[in-house]
């Protein structure tokens, strides 16, 4: 594992000193994003699209381009964070706040990372159950030693774990692919749901919140900046901007692969269930009408896509917690520990019978409990030039920061009023 580093490395310093040239340059930098956008393709986002488009046809595409823009800005902020400090956000955030304050962020950030584990869990479960008949609760049980399997890259290397969690991805980017060429969505309507901004009454919006609120996730804030801190470490200033600039292009393919994926998901829901008369809130429901409508094949890859997605974001939201924990506390447990702490509520869940889909919103209101608590201090940091340095937020950027924060916090407000209270 050692060589394996020490060779990343030196080809790192290549693409610095400038003797490494075209697409090579940007091997070295690609792969946090990815692991980072798992978090926007988990099963929480498959649950909030489907309904979406299933109830309001592709009137709210436009809402899952505007999350994707503003996931964009909120993880090269992250990236940039790790580059320019060599700390992660929840490690700065120690340094900065009180000791009472960092110990709170704490609490907050596991409570986020269970939320996040409940959802991911679960649609693996799901995605067994739904494609060899197994139960939900032996479904649960595999998927847990799928997840420790996959938690098994880590040990080794880095490289290795971003290959596997690439893989995933890209089988939920085939997977929602072939769907969508099979749905034949009609491109007038889809093109005025993804350019003109509308909404139908309150629900239209409760659900926009949950798209966003699926979309833009506080344990990825987390994780993204500790992706970054020590990849490559830079000599002076003119370095780790040029390490930014290659990170961004890593945010941009890895942000343009979840924003189509998350698109193509409610884009099947709005051809084919909105099209037919059907509101479809349920995943297993969404998998047997899939078969229904274009065949079992559509409905196989549907569960393969759910399962890939609830499998890869499950080990995401342990790396996460093992950041949170260690930044704001600096404590660490081994990481297969807090895997096996981390699956126990939701296997409880499982067994209990909850109905999964319930159980995958309830913990979308928790993660929108969680985005302020990431969102706020990152933006204080990145915001701060003795902190930043040369890499510290453009005045510009700054204002669409706050305002993007500010939003997101309402929206989320909003969405845990309309929960509890609606």
């Amino acid at each position: 594992m050692i060589l394996a580093q020490h060779t990343f490395f030196t080809k790192a310093e290549d693409v610095l000193s400038g003797r490494t040239k075209g697409f090579r340059r940007l091997l070295p930098f690609l792969g946090p994003a990815f692991i980072a956008a798992v978090a926007y393709i988990d099963p929480g986002n498959f649950a909030t699209n489907i309904a979406a488009g299933s109830q309001y046809g592709y009137m709210l595409l436009w809402v899952v381009l505007v999350s994707n823009i503003m996931a964009v800005l909120i993880q090269s902020m992250s990236a940039k964070l790790g580059i320019a400090t060599g700390k992660n956000l929840p490690e700065v955030a120690r340094e900065r706040f009180p000791k009472p304050v960092s110990y709170g962020l704490w609490i907050q950030g596991e409570l986020v990372v269970m939320a996040t584990d409940l959802a991911e869990f679960i649609g693996a479960a799901l995605g067994i159950y739904l494609l060899f008949g197994i139960p939900l609760l032996p479904s649960a049980l595999i998927a847990a030693v799928g997840s420790f399997a996959i938690l098994e890259l880590q040990r080794r290397g880095v490289r290795s774990l971003e290959a596997g969690i690439t893989g995933f991805v890209f089988i939920v980017v085939l997977a929602f692919g072939i769907q969508v060429f099979y749905a034949k969505p009609e491109m007038g309507p889809l093109l005025n749901g993804l350019l003109v901004p509308q909404f139908d009454g309150v629900n239209s919006v409760l659900l926009a919140a949950g798209i966003l609120g699926a979309t833009v996730m506080p344990h990825a804030i987390y994780l993204h900046s500790a992706l970054t801190q020590k990849r490559v470490v830079a000599k002076n200033e003119e370095e780790r901007k040029k390490i930014f600039r290659f990170e961004f292009i890593d945010i941009l393919i890895a942000m343009v692969i979840a924003g189509a994926i998350n698109a193509s998901m409610l884009i099947v829901a709005a051809s084919l269930f909105f099209k037919n008369g059907l509101f479809v809130e349920d995943l297993d429901v969404a998998f047997d009408q899939l078969g229904t409508l274009i065949g079992p094949f559509a409905a196989i890859l549907f569960g393969i896509g759910l399962l890939a997605a609830g499998l890869s974001s499950s080990t995401v939201g342990t790396m996460s917690g093992d950041v949170i924990m260690q930044g704001f506390i600096r404590r660490r447990i081994p990481i297969y520990l807090r895997r096996l702490i981390t699956i126990t509520p939701p296997i409880i869940i499982i067994a209990m019978g909850i109905n999964p889909t319930k159980a995958l919103v309830m913990s979308q209101v928790i993660l929108s409990f969680g985005i302020a608590f990431a969102l706020v201090p990152l933006v204080l940091f990145t915001s701060d030039r003795k902190l930043m340095g040369g890499l510290v937020n453009k005045k510009i950027t700054t204002i669409i920061a706050w305002a993007i924060s500010v939003g997101i916090i309402i929206l989320n407000l909003f969405l845990l009023y309309q929960t509890f209270f609606g």
